[in-house]
């Protein structure tokens, strides 16, 4: 799918401020992503890309700045409200229910706007959840569970898909999978921000990166220009 310059913007993040407590955990972060993207947060550890994310989904108490979804300004709207303008979050700590089956977490959360997956379509696209179907959560393997959370935000009808950590300590054969589903959601109308620390899996991915460095943007670039940048990049993400 080919994103134009002129494609719709799903969401717009201006001068976004943080704190937890006293500490500052975001300085001023701009961040745009239009529909049918996958764009990637990059950075190290504690650089403030989830807490992004979590500020996106509504999950920060304390914040200035303006957040819009679909053209909607989330400010001071719960999270059930920005879930509703058709946004869905898959956090890095997965979130699966160890006491449901696969299943009952596949049915778990409600269906909030038209188009999204049923539980054979998720089936389809993560068989091994199909073998599994009948297992409880503590039964799975932490690909499966992965599976698991992605396919269950997929039942949402939400068509902008928040990503924190999704390959985060996965076999490469699981790894691999998962860009084949990312890539594959984004053929079939999903936008995606997603928050990564495997710069080779997201390299090949995403269609634009953002650098996050102490709470802040640094840099930001285009798949096309990593050839060019890439003692730059590997410098800023200290690989």
């Amino acid at each position: 799918m080919v994103v134009t310059e002129t494609a719709r913007t799903c969401l717009k993040v201006g001068k976004l401020t943080a704190h937890y407590d006293e500490t500052i955990a975001l300085q001023d972060i701009s961040i745009e992503v239009r529909e049918g993207e996958i764009v990637c947060l990059l950075g190290r550890n504690g650089a403030g890309k989830t807490t992004t994310l979590r500020a996106v989904m509504g999950l920060l108490g304390r914040r200035t700045g303006a957040i819009e979804v679909n053209g909607h300004a989330t400010e001071g709207l719960p999270p059930e409200a920005i879930a509703r303008l058709g946004v869905a979050y898959c956090p890095e700590e997965r979130g699966i229910f160890a006491s449901l089956t696969t299943e009952e977490n596949l049915l778990l959360p409600p269906v909030l706007s038209p188009g999204g997956l049923s539980v054979d379509e998720i089936y389809e696209i993560f068989p091994n959840l199909k073998t599994r179907r009948s297992s409880p959560g503590t039964r799975l393997s932490g690909g499966e569970q992965q599976m698991l959370a992605i396919g269950r935000i997929l039942r949402t009808g939400a068509k902008l898909l928040l990503l924190d950590e999704c390959t985060e300590g996965l076999a490469p054969i699981i790894v691999q999978k998962i860009g084949q589903t990312v890539s594959m959601l984004r053929d079939r109308g999903f936008t995606v921000l997603m928050v990564e620390q495997n710069f080779r899996f997201a390299s090949q991915l995403a269609d634009r990166f953002y650098v996050i460095e102490s709470g802040a943007v640094i840099d930001q670039f285009t798949r096309a220009e990593i050839a060019g940048r890439l003692p730059h990049i590997e410098a800023a993400l200290g690989l």
